[in-house]
């Protein structure tokens, strides 16, 4: 019930923050590579707010087993709007962010880091997620139409979950929630601006 609510407020607000800003002259589409390092598909927009914020949005889909049996699951989407604010123009220079975060995912036999999940080397989790941060990162100007950008983030994740014995096991073992603090977004992104 929460995550529908969640993705409906999300939603919502990513119209109503685009909607003042179809004129606006700046606009970029990008891809994270550290996720295209994983074979997880992604693409982001960002349009200017006004000549200091800008609205960014990416969105990320990984629908593969990690290996031939299926063992091994690495799979989850997410989607990220995050309003930036630009310490001296947009698409240029230092940023801060404000982000929010939901998806869902189905994993096994993989290792997470900061602790999350220790008993997934054993156990699938299937389960959704919703969150929200705070960021820092910095755009450089490759050409007129290129930029690379750096990004991490920090902030609070609840997720709810259930557990099952292997990665194809239809019974469910157990179920509950995870409150999480820490990182929740590293970006190393290819940009290219449309004017």
């Amino acid at each position: 019930m929460i995550k529908k609510y969640f993705l409906r407020f999300t939603l919502s607000g990513v119209i109503l923050m685009l909607a003042p800003s179809l004129s606006a002259q700046n606009l970029a589409v990008k891809t994270n590579l550290l996720y295209d390092a994983t074979a997880t598909i992604n693409a982001g927009f960002e349009t200017g707010l006004s000549p200091k914020w800008t609205l960014d949005v990416s969105g990320n889909y990984n629908g593969w087993n990690m290996s031939s049996c299926g063992c091994r699951k690495w799979k989850h989407w997410m989607v990220q709007p995050e309003a930036r604010y630009w310490f001296c123009e947009r698409f240029n220079g230092h940023f801060l962010a404000m982000h929010a975060l939901g998806g869902q995912y189905n994993l096994a036999k993989v290792h997470l880091p900061f602790g999350l999940y220790p008993g997934l080397r054993n156990n699938r989790y299937e389960g959704w997620y919703a969150g929200a941060g705070v960021g820092y990162g910095y755009q450089w100007v490759l050409n007129k139409r290129w930029n690379l950008e750096a990004e991490i983030g920090v902030g609070y994740v609840y997720t709810d979950y259930k557990t099952y014995r292997c990665s194809q096991c239809p019974k469910r073992t157990d179920k509950g929630h995870k409150n999480y603090l820490g990182p929740t977004k590293a970006a190393l992104t290819l940009v290219y601006v449309i004017n």
